[in-house]
């Protein structure tokens, strides 16, 4: 349900500024009845462009959706101008942070975050909803509490596809470089198994503390993508179990038919079981200090590439691939 725009004023306080984009911006918001804080998400229409589709999904979507594990939207306000989405207040930070600040980290602690989102994704599934740019930026906690839960954010490249979960097929270019899936990057139609592999890229650096596929060179990091060329570097992954490993490959399995879907994965007996060990990885999290520090520099330059932008990037790419095959 819509509400006039004029009136959120009455009934929030705007605070300091949390966050911004190419058309929107996040404020603090303080209910002035009841005293307790969200996050306003401001939206100018002016600037939308191309993103109004997207736009009109991500509100149906956060409208649709209502899980422990998904960050919930309270309600809207409309004018011809702005739109304001009023959103659960997350305090927790990122999850990558979270780990590097903790010091270390298990693979028990890496299974029952990965259980969380997991059923948050299977969840969105059976409504018909792909994510479609899952990475750590979107994976937040709740709250600074040891115990606070893990939130799926941002759903700007949701898609609605189906009731029920069928499987439907998607054709647009879209995602984050080192999280998309190879489908996606071959541009011949992908479905909702695209979420299960930015996942399994995620359990492995949650497991070791840097990404699988890595190069500056985006031709060829998104050859090494649709390859599937990815391997266990020793010292980092000895000590990790098979049953992670085993899940990793089930997840990061080229040929999506393949793959593990995301109902698959929480039958994992390293999800579901009592395989992942609560001993810390060593090294983990100084290795994902740096990374986390090297993504987070890049971070402003790269963004998000989505349709007619990545479209573009992929036409080049492709052909600089090409040029890369003869030498």
């Amino acid at each position: 349900m819509f509400l006039f725009a004029r009136g959120i004023k009455k009934i929030y306080d705007f605070k300091e500024t949390l966050g911004s984009g190419t058309f929107a911006t996040v404020k603090l918001g303080v209910h002035k009845k009841t005293g307790e804080k969200f996050a306003i998400k401001v939206i100018d229409k002016s600037n939308i462009g191309d993103f109004e589709d997207s736009l009109k999904t991500e509100v149906d979507v956060m409208k649709s959706v209502n899980h422990p594990n998904i960050i919930c939207m309270k309600e809207i306000f409309d004018s011809s101008d702005k739109l304001y989405i009023v959103l659960e207040l997350v305090t927790g930070g990122e999850l990558f942070d979270r780990i590097v600040s903790k010091g270390s980290y298990s693979e028990k602690e890496a299974s029952e975050l990965m259980k969380q989102v997991l059923d948050a994704l299977s969840y969105l599934h059976a409504k018909g909803i792909v994510h479609r740019d899952l990475k750590p930026e979107n994976l937040l906690y709740a709250s600074p509490a040891p115990d606070a839960p893990i939130k799926l954010a941002d759903f700007g490249l949701a898609k609605i596809v189906s009731s029920g979960g069928q499987s439907s097929v998607m054709h647009t270019t879209c995602g984050t470089p080192g999280y998309v899936a190879p489908e996606v990057l071959k541009n011949d139609g992908y479905d909702k198994q695209v979420d299960a592999w930015s996942m399994g890229v995620i359990l492995y650096i949650l497991l070791c503390g840097f990404p699988p596929f890595h190069d500056d060179n985006q031709a060829l990091l998104f050859e090494q993508i649709k390859n599937g060329k990815y391997d266990f570097p020793d010292p980092w992954w000895s000590n990790i179990s098979d049953q992670a490993k085993d899940l990793v490959k089930k997840m990061m399995t080229v040929d999506p038919k393949a793959r593990y879907s995301i109902d698959d994965c929480l039958k994992h007996p390293w999800i579901s079981g009592d395989a992942a060990s609560d001993a810390p990885i060593q090294g983990l999290a100084e290795s994902m200090r740096k990374w986390n520090a090297r993504r987070k520099f890049r971070q402003g330059a790269l963004g998000v590439i989505a349709s007619n932008k990545m479209k573009k990037l992929m036409e080049g790419l492709t052909t600089a691939a090409k040029e890369i095959e003869k030498e």
